[in-house]
């Protein structure tokens, strides 16, 4: 009695597990070494991820939070701690200033795209030749394969960034982590 007992509740935990896992039809996905859940919108993911660190804190800094709460769908590409480590000497410290705002807002809402674009909305685009995305900023992003199955994302600099973790599914849209920040022209 107490082994089917066991048995009933296993199966009940894994049962539940399975529910939170998939819902709205996505898994979730690891990044920064937590769990990011399709249910929850890109923030309260994002504020939990290890290696987006940098990102949330400029995000707070750049008053950017109610906006990626928002309904959405947006589109985000999201830059690791590493990709702001390897930007210049003082650049990440001067751009969280308050007197710099405005800059930071559009180098963040340069990163953000209107829609759902997931790998493979993006690999269609880039079959079809229509590969540019315009940005929450006002600019525009190219993706372009890198390989035979990885994306990469190239700014108006020409420096290329490539997506390391693909199809971070939230409830207002998704989020690529990405291994350089982008930066708009001028």
């Amino acid at each position: 009695m107490k082994i089917s007992l066991s048995l009933a509740s296993l199966t009940l935990a894994f049962a539940l597990a399975a529910t939170t896992v998939f819902a709205q039809g996505k898994a979730s996905v690891q990044v920064g070494g937590e769990a990011m859940y399709p249910m929850k919108n890109i923030v309260e993911n994002a504020v939990n991820s290890n290696d987006h660190t940098t990102l949330v804190a400029a995000v707070q800094a750049a008053g950017l939070v109610p906006t990626l709460q928002s309904k959405g769908p947006v589109t985000v590409f999201a830059p690791v701690n590493d990709a702001f480590e390897n930007l210049p000497a003082g650049t990440v410290e001067t751009l969280l200033k308050p007197e710099n705002k405005g800059t930071l807002t559009t180098v963040l809402t340069y990163h953000v795209v209107t829609g759902r674009y997931d790998f493979d909305a993006l690999a269609k685009m880039i079959k079809k030749g229509d590969n540019k995305l315009k940005t929450v900023s006002g600019g525009t992003l190219t993706v372009m394969m890198n390989g035979a199955h990885n994306i990469a994302v190239q700014d108006e600099n020409g420096n290329v960034a490539n997506i390391n973790t693909y199809d971070v599914y939230q409830s207002n849209g998704v989020i690529h982590s990405i291994d350089k920040v982008l930066l708009p022209k001028g």
